[in-house]
């Protein structure tokens, strides 16, 4: 085998043209391993793990990814989709917490709120699922923000200080984390709550607003179905115009780059970009994607539809969705030692 002390500097970063050059072409296999050693080896088990949930990409190109990242599991997302070999992240977080999500409305105006426990045994507790019922009917009294809902007050104390309370007699760490809240002047606000535990509570929650002048009735059964279709399809936003721009600019870059792989004229590129764009509108824009309830339909569409029903004009004027656990990463533990742990009193 050939020595490669000469490379095994640009060999540690694994980025050198020349170095990748060699070792397409049939480099020595100590160099190999100096490549795979200073890039890929050094990046945790963990990380991998995390963008192959997120992926579903394979292990070893999740570790390139990362290694040609430095790490940036958002950057290895992108990088892998540029390469085709994962498709968008359609998860909005990562590692679920446990506790419960609830709902609650009044009027014209509805809510959700997340309270998180440790175990999901407690979040089956009938102490914590009232504690979560309070905590969203007092957040009925606020704008719906997390930091009014915090300050708002059940039997004289705040949100968060009754929450600190139920610690002592529920017997784990206990915290309320989000809220949000949608109003109309005239209408509906749906609810619905998935995989629920009990009535108003479970493990996601949905709001949907509805501006009508027609019948209440006929308007919160259609809204409960969008609410049914934003909790299996999760939207970035209701129209193309409240997408967020560095999200789209983001899309249109991976799109770029993927188009230019292709090798096709600059004229058909163009044509290729604003076509994959189109398609990711349709894809994250509520009222531009196919109706769950109704494929044949976009929401936009099955809206139309309803109208019959309500017998007046209607507009969707807002959602919001809140997942629990959504951005929490779930610290991991070694079964084995707790049990030891346990074992020693």
């Amino acid at each position: 085998m050939r020595d490669c002390d000469s490379c095994s500097a640009t060999l540690r970063s694994g980025r050198d043209p020349e170095t990748k050059r060699r070792l397409k072409v049939g480099t020595p296999l100590r160099c190999a391993f100096a490549f795979m050693k200073g890039d890929i080896m050094s990046i945790s088990a963990s990380l991998v793990k995390e963008l192959r949930d997120l992926t579903g990409a394979g292990m070893m190109d999740c570790k390139a990814a990362l290694a040609e990242t430095n790490g940036d599991i958002d950057a290895a997302v992108d990088w892998l989709r540029a390469k085709g070999i994962a498709k968008a992240d359609k998860k909005a977080g990562r590692t679920a917490a446990e506790g419960l999500v609830g709902v609650a409305a009044s009027g014209n105006k509805a809510v959700v709120v997340e309270v998180n426990s440790e175990t999901d045994f407690v979040a089956r507790n009938d102490a914590f699922q009232d504690l979560v019922r309070k905590i969203a009917q007092a957040a009925l009294s606020t704008d719906g923000s997390t930091e009014a809902v915090a300050d708002a007050k059940i039997d004289g104390k705040t949100v968060t200080e009754t929450a600190k309370d139920a610690v002592a007699t529920i017997g784990e760490n206990i915290g309320f984390r989000r809220s949000a809240a949608l109003t109309v002047p005239q209408g509906v606000v749906a609810t619905y709550i998935h995989n629920g535990v009990a009535d108003g509570l479970g493990k996601l929650g949905v709001l949907v607003a509805i501006e009508t002048a027609g019948d209440a009735e006929a308007a919160n059964a259609f809204g409960r179905q969008v609410a049914m279709h934003v909790a299996a399809i999760n939207p970035l936003a209701l129209t193309a115009e409240d997408v967020d721009p560095a999200a789209a600019e983001r899309e249109k870059a991976i799109f770029i780059e993927q188009a230019r792989e292709s090798g096709k004229p600059d004229n058909i590129i163009e044509k290729m970009i604003e076509g994959r764009m189109r398609k990711f509108y349709e894809e994250v824009v509520l009222l531009s994607q196919a109706f769950v309830i109704n494929p044949d339909l976009t929401v936009a569409a099955a809206l139309k539809e309803a109208e019959k029903t309500i017998g007046a004009p209607a507009k969707i004027t807002g959602f919001a969705r809140i997942a629990l656990g959504e951005g929490i990463e779930k610290e991991e533990t070694d079964f084995a030692a707790e049990v030891a742990a346990a074992a020693k009193g």
